[in-house]
């Protein structure tokens, strides 16, 4: 009998589990919520998704309520560069196998090259942004200690990703492709000639 009570009552809380709504929602000022309760009345643009009822396995995407808030609490950036390849390769490649969804910024001219310097107080790429944390150099435990506090899905967790090197900026030209200019020979003016040209001797006067 208690058994069978017992088992009624997992039966329950699995349904209640199962059953449990994640709700997506714009306010009247236009701020996006993602809330496990219902909206209010006056809430805009509702989505309504149904929570997994059991633990991600690896793989297995994570419930989106816990991704889309860290991506809004935290948004991932990571600065590039069109001449750095080896290092900003791996952190690419970390960012997609651990599934962060990330926004890549390519550092080539002035402006983003001030962009990067008022994020992270240099010119280094690769270097990571998440949220307001800055990690300056590509280092694996760095990277996760970052996404870990930023309560990012475990490695494994996410379906891993494949954003690809973003092509060249419009404009970019690669140094080795632009040879600075060439420096011409001055060439010098036509000194004037003749007797009374600067420098001729002085002519005697001849009397008959």
């Amino acid at each position: 009998m208690k058994r069978a009570a017992l088992c009624a009552i997992l039966l329950l809380v699995t349904a209640a589990a199962s059953a449990q709504q994640i709700y997506r929602w714009t306010d009247d000022k236009g701020r996006v919520h993602i809330t496990d309760t219902p909206p209010p009345p006056s809430a805009k643009d509702v989505q309504k998704k149904g929570a997994p009822s059991g633990p991600a396995t690896p793989g297995e995407q994570q419930p989106s309520f816990d991704l889309a808030l860290a991506m809004k609490e935290f948004p991932v950036v990571l600065y590039t560069s069109p001449l750095c390849k080896e290092a900003c390769a791996s952190a690419r490649a970390a960012l997609n196998k651990r599934g962060v969804p990330f926004r890549e910024v390519q550092v080539w001219d002035v402006a983003t090259n001030e962009m990067l310097k008022n994020v992270s107080g240099s010119n280094q790429v690769p270097t990571l942004v998440v949220g307001s944390s800055v990690q300056q150099g590509y280092e694996q435990g760095a990277f996760d200690a970052l996404l870990d506090s930023a309560r990012y899905p475990k490695a494994g967790v996410l379906a891993p990703r494949n954003q690809a090197e973003p092509p060249l900026p419009e404009g970019y030209t690669p140094p080795s492709d632009s040879a600075p200019p060439k420096a011409e020979p001055v060439k010098p003016e036509p000194r004037p000639s003749g007797p009374y040209a600067p420098g001729a001797p002085p002519q005697r006067s001849q009397t008959r």
